[in-house]
């Protein structure tokens, strides 16, 4: 599933949500071809780039927050989101690890970017501010894997205290 944004009518309200939808048959008859991230024609010739997954740590921090409090928002975000593979909190930060499936960089970081304050409201999240985020293709994050550094696979899924 690829998430989207709604509809151009909701871009004013106060809360936003991040929507799943059903990829299509253009993109599943790719996704069985295995070329991903390459361009595709569209029905007018034009080349469309398919979509591409990008590896992302979204870190966040502020106040010391309640750990209880703090764990429960972010399960909450994990249930209500289930492309969330892992997080990992303290009193004052946390970090979310998480799959993509974005055209491209731009794409991918512009999502992460919101997913803090869109949800932090519905999952009563702290008030925590964007203080790092990374986004890296699937190839750079399986490399790095390889070589011994980088993010360690998200594992175990799921929330853990750091």
């Amino acid at each position: 599933m690829r998430r989207v944004r709604p509809g151009a009518a909701s871009r004013g309200s106060a809360e936003r949500a991040l929507t799943s939808v059903a990829a299509g048959e253009a993109y599943e008859s790719e996704a069985h071809a295995g070329h991903e991230g390459q361009a595709r024609e569209s029905g007018e010739g034009d080349a469309v780039e398919a979509p591409r997954l990008w590896h992302v740590t979204l870190s966040v921090s502020g106040a010391e927050a309640p750990l209880n409090e703090v764990r429960r928002g972010l399960e909450q975000l994990a249930h209500d989101h289930p492309f969330l593979l892992t997080s990992r909190y303290a009193p004052d930060h946390a970090e979310i690890r998480y799959w993509e499936e974005a055209r491209d960089l731009h794409d991918a970081a512009a999502v992460a970017l919101r997913l803090w304050g869109e949800h932090r409201q519905s999952a009563r999240l702290p008030p925590w501010e964007i203080v790092g985020l990374e986004v890296i293709d699937r190839d750079t994050y399986h490399q790095r894997i390889a070589e011994g550094y980088g993010p360690l696979p998200a594992t175990p899924v799921g929330v853990h205290p750091f």
